[in-house]
């Protein structure tokens, strides 16, 4: 049986529940995070709950559990906008709130935690589709479909530039 260990946030960025070793060794690869504040809206609201596989590799456009960079006791989810020299430039969703990269830079990859896959809560959404899938819903003629792709997880909203 896993322990989990609870950690709250204050910048609008989420919740998180961390693995701690069980007691028989080795560590659950997953977890639930609640999210609380606006900094990822619109992909995810105060009050989701979502599933987070610690570990998981990362892509461009992932949405991401990382230690705050500033205050590593907070543990914040930003969306993975691209990889750097000093580690990943992540974002928030909503532009109109900061508390990302453009304040601190790219975040070390020994502080991303995990990939966030799935919401569960009010509905479930997938939030992390193959890169096979997404290329798919990218490309004609699955493409045509409005919001297929949007329903699945694919998001393309968001530049490094910003």
């Amino acid at each position: 049986m896993a322990v989990w260990r609870r950690r709250g946030t204050d910048d609008g960025a989420g919740a998180a529940a961390e693995p701690e070793e069980r007691a028989g060794g080795g560590l659950l690869p997953f977890g639930l995070i609640d999210v609380a504040g606006p900094s990822m809206v619109p992909t995810l609201l105060h009050g989701d709950q979502v599933v987070v596989r610690y570990g998981a590799r990362l892509r461009p456009g992932a949405v991401v559990l990382v230690r705050h960079p500033l205050r590593q006791d907070l543990l914040v989810v930003k969306r993975a906008v691209e990889r750097r020299a000093g580690g990943w430039w992540l974002l928030s969703d909503n532009p109109f709130l900061g508390n990302d990269s453009r304040e601190y830079g790219a975040v070390p990859a020994e502080l991303v935690l995990g990939r966030v896959l799935l919401r569960l809560r009010p509905s479930p959404v997938w939030l992390a589709p193959a890169g096979w899938l997404e290329r798919l819903l990218c490309h004609w003629p699955l493409a045509k479909v409005p919001g297929l792709a949007a329903r699945l997880g694919v998001f393309r909203g968001l530049s490094a530039e910003l």
